[in-house]
């Protein structure tokens, strides 16, 4: 069935759901579901399996989140509900939303499990028990064959953006555990799209399934500006930083991705004197309240906030929303710089994007039909500028002030008895009022070769390979391995893996394992070469050790791939490896 618009006179409460994960979405400004809440959640609360077509941020998560919510047993300690994402950063979005949803159910818990976090982390999570297991297929099927992930009493499987999770070659991992888990489990499929894989899937592994087709919508209003600024991640703070000097803004909401990084930011920018706090699915509803209350009365300026604590947030005197980390679904977008720009009134939106991101930011423009226009980062004489201009600001309201004839006569004192100008008294209590800081911002170093080339978005006249090129594909006969670049213009080396043909890996099996556990994108994969037992890869030059150690004992298809740097490699100034 095909569901274009929600009913307007359909209520969370009209679909059946349990009381404690309603007063949640209250909680969170839920007011009516979307199209794809109201006419999925029904189907699963009848215990239908559900194939969803719908873009991502349409909602999806509390469609399937709730009424599996509603129907748990939280007497029942082995987990009861998996829910693959393609993504370690989708993944942790929706173990925060579910979490959410459930603030009200006493004892639940919800664990993610993905690639790049310590297995102790998880390991311990899923000693003490998850109601709701939260992750990527690759480490799932890790804990499966490790015998640490019990599924043997699961009732619900949601596989999330599976159109992605096929592209990323995760097909095989995806069947494998919809084959190894309980027959009478019910099942709820999301994808973008309904390639032939996914329906094949569909028909094999869901019977008799409610199809849901719902059109996203997006809309961003008239009144809101949009900009970005490319920047390099390490920077992110330096940037929001100037831009809060220099802006001139009333009240504003900084959008990161996870609970952690709203609490850590917030503290950053405390630290350089901003009145900031944080909201996020972790803080009680009095609290919250009580926060948002500072905000609409100027005690705060800034929050900071991930997608889901925001719902429902409505402050007049928000002038200006941050994406400090972009959001990985357009919808979010949306709902994100709706923030400002109500009632009429005139909004700014800004955007950090990193040389990596700049897809996401493409498929932004494409999905809200406007362009994002780029803004120059401000620059060190721009803030000292703005910085002269407010001391001279303050300077002349201080002159208002009833106390100003006490301090003159104190200044008069200090004058006639240490024989010291006004002007350099004036200048001294100016350097007090710093209390050891300095008042102007100090040219910044030269940036060292590697950093501009890491900062650097990607070249026009670059044609980066696709991923899974064959071997042999254009690389010249004397270029040593490695000396490329990764579509985002970084310099590369070869990798060795020890999988290759025989063990039945694909260009897109390596990209999705190799991805999710070392924290990269496909921007940062050059030239694959599978060969019998094992495959080079191209991948940053710079891996961190961290990084490195993670990826070495990545498996793609159950086998420990080893990564190392393969003999002689090097990428354009000499032999490197991963950074210590």
């Amino acid at each position: 069935m095909t569901e274009p618009d929600s009913d307007p006179n359909v209520s969370f409460s009209d679909l059946g759901i349990d009381e404690r994960v309603l007063k949640a979405l209250t909680d969170v400004g839920y007011e009516r579901p979307s199209p794809i809440q109201s006419a999925t959640i029904p189907a699963l609360m009848q215990g239908r399996h559900v194939v969803g077509l719908a873009q991502t941020g349409t909602g999806k998560t509390a469609a399937f989140a709730v009424p599996i919510l509603s129907r748990i047993d939280l007497t029942q300690k082995t987990p009861q509900a998996l829910i693959l994402a393609p993504t370690r950063e989708l993944a942790l979005q929706v173990a925060e939303a579910v979490s959410t949803y459930a603030r009200h159910l006493p004892g639940l818990h919800v664990l993610p499990i993905y690639g790049g976090q310590s297995y102790g982390v998880q390991l311990a999570g899923l000693r003490r028990g998850a109601h709701v297991v939260v992750g990527t297929p690759g480490r799932v099927i890790d804990h499966l064959q490790k015998g640490t992930l019990d599924l043997t009493e699961l009732r619900f499987l949601v596989l999330d953006e599976a159109d992605e999770m096929l592209a990323m070659g995760f097909q095989e991992d995806v069947e494998t555990i919809l084959a190894d888990t309980p027959e009478d489990k019910q099942v709820a499929l999301f994808s973008a799209t309904m390639p032939s894989q996914i329906r094949r899937i569909s028909k094999r592994y869901l019977t008799d399934a409610a199809e849901i087709t719902v059109a996203s919508k997006t809309v961003t209003a008239a009144n809101t500006r949009q900009r970005f600024i490319q920047v390099a991640g390490q920077r992110k703070l330096d940037a929001l930083t100037r831009i809060l000097e220099v802006e001139t803004f009333e009240a504003m909401i900084v959008f990161v991705r996870t609970k952690q990084a709203t609490e850590e930011l917030a503290e950053r920018l405390r630290a350089r004197g901003f009145s900031a706090a944080a909201i996020n699915g972790d803080i009680v509803q009095a609290q919250r309240e009580r926060t948002i209350g500072q905000l609409k009365s100027g005690d705060i300026d800034i929050l900071v906030a991930t997608d889901v604590a925001a719902r429902g947030l409505d402050v007049e005197r928000i002038s200006h929303v941050v994406n400090y980390d972009i959001p990985h679904d357009t919808e979010s977008y949306i709902h994100r710089i709706g923030r400002t720009g109500r009632a009429g009134r005139s909004g700014d939106a800004l955007l950090f994007v990193t040389s990596r991101e700049r897809h996401l930011l493409r498929a932004i423009e494409k999905a809200t039909r406007q362009p994002i226009t780029e803004m120059a980062l401000p620059s060190i004489d721009d803030v000292n500028s703005t910085r002269v201009a407010k001391f001279a600001d303050a300077i002349t309201a201080s002159l208002e002030s009833p106390e100003l004839a006490l301090f003159r006569r104190l200044v008069d004192d200090y004058e006639q008895e240490h024989d010291v100008s006004v002007a350099d008294i004036a200048a001294a209590l100016a350097v007090l009022s710093q209390d050891g800081e300095s008042f102007l911002l100090k040219p910044e170093p030269p940036a060292t070769k590697r950093a501009k080339e890491r900062d650097r978005g990607p070249s026009s006249e670059r044609a980066p390979r696709g991923r899974g090129e064959k071997q042999g594909s254009d690389r010249g006969a004397g270029q040593p391995r490695g000396a490329g670049r990764s579509q985002s213009g970084g310099p590369m080396a070869t990798y060795r893996i020890r999988v290759g043909r025989r063990h039945k890996i694909s260009p897109g099996s390596i990209v999705g394992a190799i991805a999710n556990e070392g924290g990269l994108t496909r921007a940062d994969f050059g030239h694959i070469d599978i060969q019998a037992d094992h495959s080079l890869v191209e991948l940053p030059v710079d891996l961190s050790a961290d990084t490195f150690e993670r990826l070495r004992r990545t498996r793609i298809s159950g086998q420990l791939i080893g990564l190392t740097l393969e003999e002689g490699a090097s990428a354009g100034d000499g032999k490197r490896g991963p950074r210590k």
